[in-house]
C-alpha cells in the first residue's frame, strides 16, 4: 500500500516506492472498491486502492455501485492532497540539506590547505553526514512526481464517472459495459505502475467456477497484453494430455469458445504454467521440463532439470506427481522442486525460458514435504503450511538476500483440498485449484523504502 511516513520530531524522510494493496479481481456482489484512511495509528498516510482488473458489468445495481464509487474516489483525492502537503513540506527541508551540502562543499575547496588538520576533519566529517541526502533527493524527486501523477489520474477518473452516471439512461447495456471495462483498463494499468512489494494480506477466496476433477490446473498468460483473457485448463494430475484453451475469462466460465491442444508427451503434477505464449511443464516419468508452444502446436525445447526428484519422491504435502512446481512473477520464470543432495529441502532455480537452463538455484532449507504448495512474488518464494483447511502462508524465502523467515498470512482454504496455487503477475492474483472448484484470491503487497544508511 502506498506509505508516507512523516516521523516526529526532526523531519528525517523515509520514501514510499508506490506498491498498492491492490484488488485485481472480485466477487461479482462486491462491486468497486476504492477506500483510505488519512492516518494510521504509527502516524503513517496511508492510501489504499483496491481495483478490479476484470468484471461483469451488471446492470441492476449499478447505479448504487458508481455512487458508492464516486465517493471513495474523492476520499483518495483528499488523501492524495494531504500526501502532497507533507511532500511539499519535506521537500522544502530536503532543498535546504541540499544548499547546505553544496555550501559546505564550496567551503572545503577553498579552504583546502589553509584549515587546521583538526577543523578540516570536522568539516569532513559534517560532509560525510549529508551525502545520503543526495540519493534520497533523486529518489523524492521521482515519488513527488509519482503522487502528482496519481492525483491527476484520480481526477480524470472521477469527471469520467461523473459523467457515465449522468448518461445511464442513455446507453444500452453493451454500450455502458464497454465503458466501464475501459475505466477498470484505466485503473489496472496505474496499479501495473507501482511495482513490487511484500505479501502482507490474502483476500476470501472467489470461486470462479466449479468444474473437473479433485485435481488440476488452470491459468491465464502472465506476459500477454492486457486484452488477451484467455484461460487455460488442464484437469487431472498425471498422464493428462488434453489442454483447453477459452477465449475469455467469461468463456471459461460459461464453459463455451474453447479450442483443444493435445501435447506430445503427457504431464505429471499441477505445477503448470502459461508464459508468453507457451505451457511449461513436467513430462510425466521424468525430471524433464517442456516448451510447448500453443501457436505452432509444437515442442520448441525440452530439457531435464539436474537432479530434480520426480514420480512422487519429493512431492508437496498432497502428493500428486507434485514433484516440479513451475511459477512465474515479476522477475520472470522459476521452477521450485528438489534433490537428494539437498535432503528434501525446497531448491528454487531462476530458469532461461527460451533453453530452460538453470541460471541461479538457492536451497530455502524448507522441507519439501511439509509444504501444502507455493508459489513466487517479485523474487519471494512463499510457502503454506498445509493444503488442506486451516492453511496459512507460513514461510518466504527471499532470493535477492538468501534468506528466510517465518510468517503469519491466513489464507482461506473454502473447499479443504487445494492441489495447484500460482501467483499471476499481470493481474497480481493467485489462482488455485480447490477440490474441483477454480478459485482466486487477492493479494496486498506493502513496500516501504528507506532513507540510505537505516537496516
Amino acid at each position: 500500500m502506498w506509505s508516507l511516513t512523516v516521523p516526529p520530531p526532526l523531519p528525517l524522510l523515509l520514501l514510499c516506492s508506490g506498491l498498492a494493496g491492490q484488488t485485481l479481481f472480485q466477487s461479482p456482489e462486491e462491486g468497486w472498491q476504492l477506500y483510505t484512511s488519512a492516518q494510521a495509528p504509527d502516524g503513517k498516510c496511508i492510501c489504499t486502492a483496491v481495483i478490479p482488473a476484470q468484471s461483469t458489468c451488471s446492470r441492476d445495481g449499478r447505479s448504487r455501485e458508481l455512487r458508492q464509487l464516486m465517493e471513495k474516489v474523492q476520499n483518495v483525492s483528499q488523501s492524495m492532497e494531504v500526501l502532497e502537503l507533507r511532500t511539499y513540506r519535506d521537500l522544502q527541508y530536503v532543498r535546504s540539506m541540499e544548499t547546505l551540502m553544496r555550501s559546505l562543499d564550496a567551503r572545503l575547496r577553498a579552504a583546502d590547505g589553509s584549515l587546521s588538520a583538526k577543523s578540516f576533519q570536522e568539516l569532513k566529517d559534517r560532509m560525510s553526514e549529508l551525502l545520503p541526502l543526495s540519493s534520497v533527493l533523486e529518489q523524492y524527486k521521482a515519488d513527488t512526481r509519482t503522487i502528482l501523477h496519481l492525483r491527476e489520474e484520480v481526477r480524470n477518473l472521477s469527471s469520467s464517472l461523473a459523467a457515465i452516471q449522468e448518461e445511464m439512461g442513455a446507453y444500452g447495456y453493451e454500450d455502458l459495459q464497454q465503458r466501464v471495462m475501459a475505466l477498470e483498463a484505466r485503473l489496472h494499468a496505474c496499479a501495473q505502475k507501482l511495482g513490487c512489494g511484500k505479501l502482507t494480506g490474502v483476500s476470501n477466496p472467489i470461486t470462479i467456477r466449479a468444474m473437473g476433477s479433485r485435481f488440476g490446473s488452470w491459468m491465464t498468460d502472465t506476459m500477454a497484453p492486457s486484452a488477451d483473457t484467455r484461460v487455460w485448463y488442464m484437469d487431472g494430475y498425471y498422464k493428462g494430455r488434453r489442454v483447453l484453451e477459452f477465449r475469455t475469462l467469461g468463456d471459461f466460465i460459461k464453459g463455451q469458445n474453447f479450442i483443444q491442444h493435445l501435447l506430445p508427451q503427457p504431464w505429471a503434477g499441477t505445477g503448470h504454467v502459461v508464459y508468453n505464449g507457451s505451457l511449461f511443464y513436467n513430462k510425466y516419468q521424468s525430471n524433464v521440463v517442456v516448451k510447448y508452444h500453443f501457436r505452432s502446436r509444437s515442442v520448441l525445447v525440452q530439457r531435464s532439470l539436474p537432479g530434480a526428484g520426480y514420480n512422487n519422491t519429493f512431492p508437496y504435502s498432497w502428493g500428486g506427481f507434485s514433484d516440479m512446481d513451475f511459477m512465474v512473477d515479476e522477475s520472470g520464470l522459476w521452477a521450485v522442486y528438489t534433490t537428494n543432495q539437498n535432503a528434501g529441502n525446497i531448491v528454487v532455480s531462476r530458469l532461461d525460458p527460451h533453453t530452460l537452463e538453470v541460471v541461479r538455484s538457492w536451497d530455502t532449507g524448507y522441507p519439501k514435504r511439509s509444504a501444502g504448495e507455493a508459489f513466487m512474488i517479485c523474487g519471494v518464494l512463499y510457502v503454506t503450511n498445509s493444503h488442506l483447511a486451516g492453511a496459512k502462508v507460513y514461510f518466504a524465502y527471499f532470493t535477492n538476500t538468501s534468506s528466510y523467515e517465518y510468517t503469519d498470512v491466513p489464507f482461506h482454504n473454502q473447499y479443504s483440498h487445494i492441489s495447484m496455487l500460482d501467483y499471476n503477475p499481470r493481474e497480481r492474483a493467485l489462482y488455485t485449484w480447490n477440490n474441483g472448484h477454480q478459485v482466486l484470491y487477492n493479494v496486498t503487497l506493502f513496500h516501504v523504502i528507506s532513507t540510505a544508511g537505516d537496516p
